[in-house]
C-alpha cells in the first residue's frame, strides 16, 4: 500500500471527482509494484493565452527504493488534453510502462545473482 500520497491542484479548482479519478490510478499502480513508498501527483493548467482550450499538465512523482519515477505530462499541442481526465489517464499509463519496465529489471536482476551456480551442460562423446 502507498503509505503518502499527495494530490496538489494548482491553477485549478479542487474537485471532488478529479481527486477521486487520480485515487483510482494510484490503487491500480499497487498492481505492478508494491515497493512504491510515496507518490505525489499535480494537476495544473498552465496560463496559454494563445491556446484557444486550457490544456491541462499531469506530473507524478513516485518514490521507490533504488528508483525514483518522474512523469510530467505536458502536452500543450495536444487537444485531448483538453480533458483532464484524458490528461490524468496519459499521465498514469506512463508511469505504469515505467514501473512494468523496473521490476521487470529487478526481476532478472535478482535470476540473474552473482554466486549463482552456473548450469553448463558438458559434451557427451560417444566412443
Amino acid at each position: 500500500m502507498i503509505s503518502n500520497s499527495q494530490v496538489l491542484f494548482r491553477g485549478i479548482e479542487h474537485s471532488d471527482a478529479v481527486q477521486q479519478a487520480v485515487h483510482k490510478r494510484l490503487e491500480k499502480l499497487e498492481r505492478y509494484s508494491d515497493k512504491i513508498q510515496s507518490l505525489k501527483v499535480i494537476l495544473e493548467a498552465p496560463h496559454n493565452n494563445h491556446h484557444k482550450g486550457r490544456v491541462y499538465h499531469v506530473g507524478v512523482e513516485a518514490l521507490m527504493p533504488n528508483h525514483d519515477i518522474v512523469v510530467a505530462h505536458d502536452h500543450h499541442d495536444n487537444h485531448a488534453h483538453e480533458d483532464i481526465y484524458v490528461a490524468i489517464r496519459d499521465a498514469f499509463n506512463a508511469v505504469e510502462r515505467r514501473l512494468k519496465s523496473v521490476t521487470g529489471k529487478e526481476r532478472s536482476q535478482r535470476s540473474k545473482r552473482p554466486g549463482d551456480p552456473l548450469v553448463v551442460e558438458d559434451e557427451i562423446q560417444e566412443v
